[in-house]
């Protein structure tokens, strides 16, 4: 695919690898490679399901916070995130390391998320003058409208065990066998019938993607024209405590 994205196959699952040193931040030489694999991936009819991991030291820790405020690049992360959640084959992320904004929703984009041990998330856009713009309105339908808005107001990230006790991963293994554990899963996931899957997952996640998913999309532009997320994104890239006027 690219130097940044890359697809293998085992069996009938295929695992999309993001490698952009050295936190694999979702910038736009991440983000068109990256839907390209999906949409193939999604209309290849000998994939049965579909891994996402990162290689390096951490999952994804968010957005390129340097492209903040030039003119946006296509694809947007909501688009990408959009195909991911569509895609009717199951998709499981494999977590190590960090999730942080949007690597975080990247993962919330998956149907099943597994993390190492170390692993942290969280959504920290709050401390930038800025909302998640996927996680706000998928999160409280996982871990509950009290601790979405908790993680999302507050921005502090939370420890795998502190994910997999609220639901929001579906299980925490060792490091050293977090692939084997994802690729496992989703093997037994392909093994079963394509169409049953793809239904049940139909069936789960029918309604979404409706009022609440344009609110996302008008109200994240809005924050961004905000004084106080020009002055967040600035202190962020300046090394300093930001000073918010609100």
């Amino acid at each position: 695919m690219s130097s940044f994205v890359s697809v293998a196959r085992q069996g009938d699952v295929a695992v999309i690898t993001i490698d952009n040193p050295p936190v694999n931040a979702l910038s736009f030489h991440v983000r068109e490679p990256l839907m390209q694999a999906l949409v193939s991936l999604r209309d290849d009819p000998s994939v049965a399901a579909i891994g996402i991991a990162c290689a390096g030291r951490t999952f994804v820790a968010g957005a390129d916070i340097t492209e903040f405020g030039k003119p946006m690049q296509q694809p947007e992360l909501r688009a990408i995130v959009a195909v991911l959640e569509a895609i009717a084959k199951p998709t499981v992320a494999a977590i190590h390391g960090t999730a942080l904004g949007g690597g975080l929703e990247l993962a919330l984009g998956c149907h099943f998320r597994v993390a190492d041990a170390g692993a942290k998330v969280g959504l920290p856009e709050v401390k930038l003058g800025l909302l998640p713009g996927f996680a706000i309105v998928r999160l409280h339908n996982i871990v509950g409208r009290a601790k979405a808005k908790e993680l999302s107001i507050l921005g502090d990230p939370i420890s795998a065990a502190e994910a997999e006790r609220i639901g929001l991963v579906l299980r925490v293994v060792p490091h050293d066998t977090l692939m084997a554990n994802a690729m496992e899963f989703a093997e037994r996931i392909a093994a079963k019938p394509r169409l049953a899957v793809a239904m049940a997952k139909s069936f789960y996640n029918s309604g979404l993607g409706g009022d609440e998913m344009r609110h996302a999309v008008d109200g994240f532009p809005l924050l961004m024209m905000h004084e106080d997320a020009r002055e967040g994104v600035s202190a962020f890239l300046e090394k300093r405590k930001p000073k918010f006027k609100d």
